[in-house]
């Protein structure tokens, strides 16, 4: 066949994103294998019943037909609602434009702000498709490292120092994916004179805001911020529904008006009985607290259930979805680690490295299971670190 763009083939250069203990893991639970799957996140419970009903509802009534770009007026008005209490700034409709899922609003922020050749900022450990995305838009990026012994906090003097004269934008995400770190104000004001100097847009990645375990603090409410802001937002962790394909992006209203263009050329606007269940389920808070709650009452049990487990420390791990588990005082590799403990064990997670060099020597775990199947867990990760220490010895 001819030759296909560099753009494309340049997504994910080495053709390896981390994810093959993920994959491997989920091909033995297909085939039948008593396999614990820790290593994504996706609910384990169906979305309301309430929101099910409304996009029924909605089928039923004939709402399958094209929609506005940006979004239908009532489901933009809705996200306008939720993103003023998500960043504490007073949101308007024409702030916000609706996309199938928070990577289309991630997708589209990058689009936005980045020209081939620009240079963007990336503030790790990050989400896995977060490199993808600045290839994907012909830009550059410099990965700047957080410490674990620090809690995954970002520290600004070291990102200032990752500034080019070519620099754009600056990526962030918290609550984190994957350490669960919630960024605490200091972190955020030193991240927002950073770009308030150097006159950066901020990408905000606050999917998880719901999922904090306390008040969430956006950097789009910091003094200077709002007018180089950009928030990405999903209803796929906050309200359970994450194969509905729903997201937003928040932003300034020039912008936003831009971004419009971007969504003739590339999804065409959303599916329309998705939309008006998203407006019920918005409108409503179907789900939002008893998720949070469930969350909240996961990571607590599995937490105290690793508690005092030799050689294992937790760090971050104050909200999301996610625990993060230092494990280099038993296995440096947590590749190596995270492999062993799969075939020893039937139980998949994420090798921190997956996500930057700032989680190397860590596993993640999901909580996307039963409390019962987590503290089965928690008990077979311990009872595998003493016995590769054991074996070490």
């Amino acid at each position: 066949m001819p030759k296909p763009s560099s753009r494309i083939s340049g997504i994910t250069p080495s053709g390896k994103d981390g994810w093959e203990v993920h994959f491997a893991a989920w091909q033995r639970k297909e085939a039948g294998e008593d396999i614990i799957m820790l290593s994504v996140g996706d609910h384990d419970f169906h979305t309301p019943a309430e929101t099910v009903e409304a996009g029924v509802a909605a089928l039923r009534a004939g709402h399958h037909h094209y929609t506005q770009l940006p979004g239908i007026p009532a489901l933009r008005e809705a996200m306008a609602r939720i993103s003023t209490r998500c960043t504490g700034v007073e949101t308007s409709a024409e702030q916000i434009i609706a996309t199938p899922g928070g990577q289309a609003s991630l997708y589209a922020a990058v689009q936005g702000v980045l020209d081939p050749g620009d240079h963007a900022i990336v503030v790790a450990p990050y989400y896995a498709t977060y490199p993808g995305t600045f290839r994907a838009a012909g830009a550059d990026f410099t990965v700047v490292e957080t410490r674990a012994t620090d809690g995954f906090q970002p520290d600004a003097k070291t990102i200032e120092a990752a500034v080019r004269p070519n620099t754009r934008a600056m990526l962030i995400n918290t609550p984190n994916n994957p350490t669960g770190a919630v960024y605490s104000r200091k972190s955020l004001e030193g991240i927002a004179d950073v770009c308030r100097r150097h006159d950066l847009w901020l990408l905000s990645d606050e999917v998880y805001w719901t999922l904090g375990g306390g008040e969430h603090l956006s950097p789009r409410a910091l003094p200077g911020m709002a007018e180089r802001t950009l928030v990405i937002n999903s209803m796929s962790k906050s309200h359970g529904m994450t194969g509905w394909r729903l997201g937003w992006l928040t932003g300034p209203e020039e912008l936003v008006a831009l971004l419009i263009s971007l969504n003739l050329v590339t999804t065409y606007g959303l599916t329309d009985f998705v939309s008006r269940a998203a407006i019920e389920a918005l409108n409503n808070d179907y789900g939002v607290d008893q998720i949070a709650a469930l969350y909240a009452r996961r990571r607590k049990l599995f937490l105290n259930a690793v508690h005092g487990m030799n050689d294992v420390t937790v760090r971050g791990s104050e909200g999301g979805m996610y625990a993060m588990l230092d494990i280099s005082a038993v296995e440096p590799d947590d590749e190596k680690f995270a492999w062993a403990f799969l075939e020893n064990e039937n139980v998949g997670v994420m090798p921190g490295s997956s996500f930057g060099d700032a989680a190397a020597g860590h596993i993640r775990i999901s909580l996307c299971q039963p409390e019962p199947v987590l503290l089965e867990a928690a008990e077979r990760l311990r009872r595998f670190v003493s016995a590769y220490r054991r074996e070490a010895a």
